[in-house]
């Protein structure tokens, strides 16, 4: 039975009442404490009683977890039945009469606090939880005023304490053996890193071997938070003491887009508490959005304004009004003397929808030219089109929490478990209900065998053949029969139907003949097609090792035809779901950052969606689409583009071909960087305006889901300004006027202007704390699951999507191919991560390379290797590893000094341009010379040091 609860008490660990009552549902009558109450079958005395604000002891059970009944501090009084049982293991019962309280009862409970007490450090005025500890609150809740025993020889009092994780200590002399610990990371996270050894009086809580850093721990913090003691607590709070107030943001990390409750001692902040209440993550976190935010305050933030006329002088600190009328002269000058298509911008998929919204609307308006694209060209532009075209919307069709609803499940080109993490958790959680997996990836992720889930199917392609394989399992579903063929005629264009179906019917398609060039044996293509058209509800979950090829855009359709075909599109627990990298690439995109679309995704070759911008903007709209990233970079070395405004990309690092990006950048006549830190991009730039941390400004994020969540200030901005007022300065600067109090009058001009966004206002988000667009007079609190009933473009459309190799081969020089990934511990390019404790975790990027690859090549573990492609050479230490196959390397890509787009090739996607990053053939060698990693890190850390240095000096001489 499902119960729907929503929190008493917003960050209150006490249960909640039903947020819905369903019709279908057998109600259920009884008395608490005298008390009639009516609640759904299947509901607990401990709901029950929450319901009317009846609060029973309790310290085993909590809401987010299973009940458990180990505590026996619930214990209540059921006419007719024997004993005294445990309120939270109790289901309801028809005619159930209850007693919570009596003598006997608080008689009972205070001799159950005694024992737990008797084994616990008496220090609650010195403790770091004193005041937010569930066993001191219990302990006044049931009248425990003596203790009259001890255990001393037989307890834990003097266990030492586990330091080893960075980010908290576990103490158990304070563990009272609850277990919630350890149910939350098997039930929540899915880990099972913890476990209870021993019995009574000696058992405790273990995590691996010797310590939690020793464990299969992966630092999400379910633990920590379910903690009722201080067990288990944050170094941040045992160094600076417990929170006084808080205020609900969102992370700033992956495209999960979790809710935090961001909270504060002062103006200084001590923990990131995982929401309750948010919908897109439910009370979970990760690593890097619990506990990696250190960066927000890290000594390596600039935080005044820097111009230089040359990248070959020192940089000079200014005032923020010098900086920005610098780069207007700059700007007007540049516009002046080649025209308008000479500039350009790059939006920030890790800035707000509100600021990437003002960028783009100052390359439009201010610098008067549509050449304006996002760090989306080189990761997901691919979703966009490739479901634009198919379903009529460019984004994910469902929430994360229609996993739950799914019988059969692909993953393909993701990682889920290293990428998003919290999605990754409910997955798992829905995997060990009995839902089936397939995976398809050409290395072994964690989800292929994981603990407690394994999937059924692993199909190991080789990198660049995801159109093949899609190709294979539509084929396998339409000659046996296994389409369902009631939706494709009520839903689908019948005549793109019949062209597509004659297609991938042909023999050319099927899985035997595909089995060369993709390496993945037929018959495993072809259970896989059976076990997932035959299921009720089939999902697909795709990332960056689906779009980041030169077919990605053909794989994005592929995904949708091989959807549609089998009828998941339109409902809960199908779909096709893109799980986006940065924490804002869907909004990004939203916003109009592409250079042929305006907000909304609507074409600037529309006459009427361009007069609805210019008579809000006052100024005409280029009618031609503008320059892609990759073509800015060609036209700087060409000379015909000369000016660049970056805000929140570090270009120079995440592009590929990185030669050619710096060549592009030095051409560059002046070249704007706004981020937070002196990025490589910075390196190339004559203006740096130093951006601000999400927690230091208000606005929103649209996450995977599109799901639009507010980003809310929690501290000052260090440099004075937030990102958006800076936009608004250079382009008033320029002589474009805008106007903006806060940025909640920039989310009504832009809900003003686009469609999709009609409905929302802060006051709503006030509200609702998240809205899913679309959002408007349709559908007024947004929209959980698109497409049902129909598509957004009437019809779905199915398309051919020919199978064509790349064009990066291997060949006797380059016999090896190398996709690229990331690691749960750091995040994108790195420039957050690594400036935290995550660096414990991953101090380097490694080429993962498979036993029999080594071996030929005489590399062993660890070993520094060089590895060359078309483009360049880097070096990187070696893991020999069985996660990849023969003929198949792997590595990260979040560390600068590790150059791994040096080597990765200006391939792209036919349709988008987005880079083939995950196909690139190169060779490995053992590198001759033997390479301190350590010391090169520490180089090159101290290099940044001096360039930053440099700029504080030579601006206080």
């Amino acid at each position: 039975m499902v119960e729907f609860y929503i929190p008493i008490e917003q960050g209150s660990k006490d249960f909640g009442t039903p947020a819905v009552k369903c019709e279908d549902i057998t109600q259920i009558s009884l008395t608490i404490d005298g008390w009639p109450i009516t609640v759904p079958e299947g509901t607990s005395v401990m709901h029950a009683s929450s319901i009317l604000n009846i609060q029973i002891p309790k310290l085993c059970a909590t809401d987010s977890l299973e009940a458990f009944g180990s505590c026996r501090m619930c214990v209540v009084e059921i006419e007719g039945m024997r004993g005294k049982p445990a309120a939270c293991t109790t289901p309801v019962v028809e005619g159930m009469v209850v007693t919570t309280q009596n003598e006997a009862l608080r008689k009972l409970r205070r001799n159950v606090m005694e024992l737990y007490i008797s084994d616990h450090p008496l220090d609650c005025l010195t403790c770091a939880v004193n005041g937010d500890c569930e066993l001191q609150d219990m302990a006044g809740a049931v009248g425990l005023r003596d203790v009259r025993y001890g255990f001393e020889g037989s307890n834990h009092l003097n266990m030492e304490k586990d330091t080893s994780n960075p980010y908290f200590t576990f103490d158990s002399s304070k563990c009272i053996v609850c277990s919630r610990c350890v149910r939350a990371c098997g039930e929540i996270q899915g880990q099972h890193a913890l476990t209870v050894e021993s019995r009574g009086f000696e058992s405790r809580i273990v995590a691996g071997s010797e310590s939690f850093m020793d464990s299969e721990c992966v630092s999400c913090g379910a633990c920590v938070q379910a903690c009722p003691t201080a067990a288990l607590t944050e170094n941040s709070v045992i160094e600076l003491g417990t929170p006084s107030h808080y205020r609900v943001t969102t992370c700033a990390y992956c495209g999960v887009g979790c809710s935090f409750r961001a909270e504060m001692r002062g103006d200084e902040l001590i923990r990131m508490v995982p929401h309750k209440d948010g919908k897109a993550n439910q009370g979970h976190s990760c690593v890097k959005g619990r506990f990696a935010f250190g960066y927000a305050t890290h000594k390596d933030r600039v935080t005044d304004p820097m111009i230089r006329d040359s990248i070959d002088e020192p940089w000079r600190k200014v005032s923020w009004e010098e900086a920005i009328g610098f780069a207007a002269d700059k700007i007007k000058a540049i516009r002046d003397k080649h025209g308008a298509n000479a500039l350009g911008g790059i939006t920030s998929s890790r800035c707000t929808n509100e600021e990437t919204y003002l960028v783009q609307k100052l390359v439009r308006a201010g610098f008067g030219t549509n050449n304006v694209d996002t760090c989306a060209r080189v990761c997901h532009s691919p979703t966009g089109y490739g479901l634009k075209t198919t379903l009529g919307e460019s984004a994910g069709t469902q929430t994360f929490e229609s996993v739950q609803k799914a019988d059969a499940i692909i993953v393909i080109g993701a990682n889920p478990t290293d990428g998003h993490p919290v999605f990754a958790s409910q997955l798992k959680r829905r995997l060990r209900s009995g839902a089936k997996l397939i995976v398809i990836d050409p290395r072994e992720i964690d989800l292929v065998n994981a603990a407690h889930v394994r999937a059924q199917y692993h199909l190991q392609l080789r990198p660049g053949t995801n159109v093949a394989v899609l190709n294979a399992l539509a084929h396998v579903i339409i000659n046996e029969g296994l389409e369902d063929t009631s939706y494709i005629e009520e839903r689908c264009d019948m005549a793109a139907y019949k062209k597509w179906r004659d297609f991938i019917a042909d023999e050319h398609h099927s899985p035997e003949a595909m089995e060369s060039a993709t390496g993945v044996p037929a018959m495993l293509i072809r259970e896989a097609a059976r076990m997932f058209a035959k299921e009720r509800n089939g999902a697909i979950y795709y990332g960056l090792g689906v779009t980041e090829h030169s077919q990605g855009s053909s794989a994005v359709m592929a995904i949708a035809n091989l959807a549609m075909a089998t009828g998941n599109v339109g409902r809960e627990g199908v779909g096709v779901n893109p799980l986006r990298g940065q924490n804002n690439v869907q909004g990004s995109c939203d916003m109009g950052s592409f250079p042929h679309e305006l907000p909304g995704y609507r074409h600037v070759s529309d006459p009427e969606v361009r007069a609805l911008f210019e008579g809000e903007w006052g100024v005409p709209i280029d009618d031609e689409p503008g320059l892609r990233i990759p073509n800015m970079f060609d036209a700087a070395i060409a000379g015909r583009f000369k000016g660049m405004y970056v805000q929140g990309e570090d270009i120079a690092q995440s592009d590929p071909n990185t030669q050619h990006v710096e060549a592009a950048l030095t051409s560059l006549e002046c070249l704007i960087v706004q981020d937070i830190f002196l990025n490589e991009t910075a390196k190339f730039a004559h203006v740096f305006l130093p951006g601000a941390s999400f927690l230091e400004k208000d606005g929103t994020f649209t996450n995977a889901e599109r799901r639009i969540s507010p980003v809310r200030k929690v501290m000052a901005p260090l440099s004075g300004k937030a990102d958006w007022e800076a936009t608004m300065d250079l382009a008033n600067a320029l002589g474009y006027e805008m106007h903006y109090n806060h940025p909640s009058e920039i989310m009504d001009e832009i809900a003003k202007l686009t469609p999709t966004f009609h409905g929302v206002s802060y006051e709503k988000l006030d509200e609702l704390g998240s809205i899913q667009w679309p959002c408007n007079d349709e559908a007024p609190l947004g929209t959980p699951t698109m497409h049902i009933g129909g598509f957004v473009k009437g019809k779905g459309s199915f398309v051919v999507t020919e199978y064509v190799a790349t064009e990066e081969k291997v060949n006797k020089r380059f016999p090896l191919l190398l996709t690229t990934g990331r690691i749960l511990s750091q995040y994108n390019v790195g420039a957050q991560t690594r400036r935290t404790d995550n660096s414990q975790w991953h101090q380097e990027d490694i080429l993962e390379i498979h036993p029999l690859d080594a071996e030929d090549r005489g590399v062993t573990d660890g070993s520094p290797v060089r590895i060359a492609s078309r483009a360049g050479e880097i070096t990187l230490p070696a893991k020999i590893s069985n996660r990849m196959q023969p003929g198949v390397v792997y590595t990260t890509f979040h560390h600068p000094v590790s150059g791994t787009n040096v080597i990765t090739t200006e391939n792209s996607d036919w349709a988008t341009n987005c880079p083939e990053y995950k196909v690139t053939a190169v060779q490995v060698k053992v590198a001759v010379e033997q390479a301190d990693w350590q010391q090169r890190f520490r180089e090159f850390d101290e290099q940044q040091q001096a360039h930053l240095s440099a700029a504080t000096q030579d601006s206080n001489n």
